[in-house]
């Protein structure tokens, strides 16, 4: 049986779409191209606008052009919200399934029954890593209540990982030529408290490093600003594998703006969790994504928002305007903020961030540092060889690169000089000294 398999959306997707190929491939099925497939499997998101009509047009898009015979099945995130709507306004679907539904899918395609309970198989085993970094999903869902938000309708309360599980799958990248494990969750700085864990995730980051020390790198992704510990803190001081970077999405500064978002954090909470951070790990990478233009955001909450971002000068800023979504209270929040307005204020935040990046980076200008070679060497328009690499100042797929003259194979972990800085990226010249690692 052969399968084409299309995910969609955040990182924890990409996990779980991980995480089906290795069932998949135990049962001897085959990834292949789309017009060989005997089943296309759509991993969607549904989170906000923007990925939804994503997920709808990709859906859309192969329902149109499946061969007769060819089997379209639709899971994850979107299914678990509009399933019914799913069904009749694109007839072609022929199975949908919600989240995390894998073994639905496998008795399925294994042509057994529905109703039947899947037997049990042989030993699993992931697919080989496409890349020297991989995402490592701790836990899932979340026990927040932020106005704005689905994921706990569509993912439910927090549900951590045991600490075995994360550690056999940690190996098992780890042998398979992955140098980065990064971890993500909805809340990775809540793992482990419905474990009866105080304090999960340190313990868990020091059992990594640890366990599996071929990865060279420990990357922490989605930490809540209230849940960043002084010991989780120690433990990345002192784990030299702990990347000194935290991506902490604040979402808003303005006090009101935060109460209206129901949002387990205020703005004096935020400054404190910054201090200790700073304070810490004084070399830390810090990356936060901001929500602008929500429900009675006013030019003065906007201001503030701005001055906060000025005076913290984030390494690394993402933003996105806000978008109602159905069965959230901010949808039915009083004073929403014009279109136009929203795409002005998104605008104005990127650009005041962009010229703080570029500031960040000049800061670079002259200095070595340690790179993980993503790409292998390519020719350049000047005839160089360059190849591409990331520091750990920023995470795959996300943040920049560090763009190398030389010769380099993916996976390795190299030292570099920087020779120019430019908003988001670095340039650099290989450095023949030997890499920490």
């Amino acid at each position: 049986m052969r399968y084409h398999l299309v995910t969609l959306g955040c990182p924890k997707n990409a996990v779980d779409s991980r995480r089906l190929e290795w069932l998949l491939g135990e049962r001897g099925a085959q990834s292949s191209p789309l017009k060989t497939a005997d089943f296309i499997i759509v991993n969607t998101c549904g989170f906000i606008d923007a990925a939804k009509e994503e997920s709808i047009n990709a859906v859309l898009r192969l329902a149109m052009n499946k061969r007769p015979g060819q089997k379209l099945l639709v899971a994850g995130c979107l299914t678990e919200l509009y399933a019914a709507q799913l069904a009749e306004e694109i007839p072609e679907i022929d199975h949908l399934f919600g989240v995390e539904a894998w073994d639905a899918i496998l008795r399925l395609i294994d042509g057994a029954d529905a109703g039947e309970k899947a037997k049990d198989g042989p030993k699993r085993r992931e697919p080989a890593a496409a890349a020297p970094s991989a995402y490592l999903k701790i836990a899932d869902g979340c026990n927040a209540r932020c106005s704005f938000c689905v994921i706990p309708r569509i993912k439910g309360r927090l549900h951590s990982t045991p600490p075995a599980e994360v550690v056999a799958e940690a190996r098992r990248l780890a042998s398979e030529g992955v140098r980065e494990l990064v971890l993500v969750a909805q809340d990775t700085t809540a793992y482990g408290r419905d474990l009866g864990m105080r304090d999960g995730l340190p313990a868990l980051v020091e059992r990594l490093a640890a366990d599996v020390p071929e990865a060279a790198w420990i990357r922490i992704m989605y930490a809540y600003p209230g849940h960043i510990t002084q010991r989780l803190l120690r433990v990345m001081a002192a784990t030299p594998q702990v990347c000194h970077y935290l991506d902490v999405p604040l979402q808003h500064i303005s006090a009101d703006v935060l109460r209206r978002m129901r949002r387990p954090h205020d703005a004096l909470e935020t400054r404190r969790m910054l201090e200790r951070v700073r304070g810490a790990l004084p070399d830390a990478a810090l990356r936060t994504t901001f929500l602008v233009g929500f429900p009675g955001e006013t030019e003065r909450d906007f201001g503030e928002l701005l001055d906060f971002v000025r005076e913290v000068k984030f390494e690394h800023v993402g933003a996105f305007t806000f978008s109602p979504q159905e069965g959230t209270e901010a949808a039915r929040l009083p004073d929403q903020v014009p279109e136009r307005v929203k795409r002005r204020r998104y605008r104005e935040l990127m650009e005041t961030a962009r010229r703080i990046s570029l500031g960040r980076n000049r800061e670079w200008l002259g200095r070595e540092m340690v790179v993980l070679v993503e790409s292998g060497s390519a020719k350049s328009k000047s005839g160089e060889r360059v190849f591409a690499g990331r520091s750990y100042r920023d995470a795959p797929e996300i943040d920049g690169l560090t763009l190398c003259t030389g010769e380099a194979t993916p996976g390795e972990m190299l030292t570099v000089r920087i020779k120019r800085a430019l908003p988001y990226d670095l340039l650099a010249e290989r450095v023949d000294a030997p890499s920490p690692g």
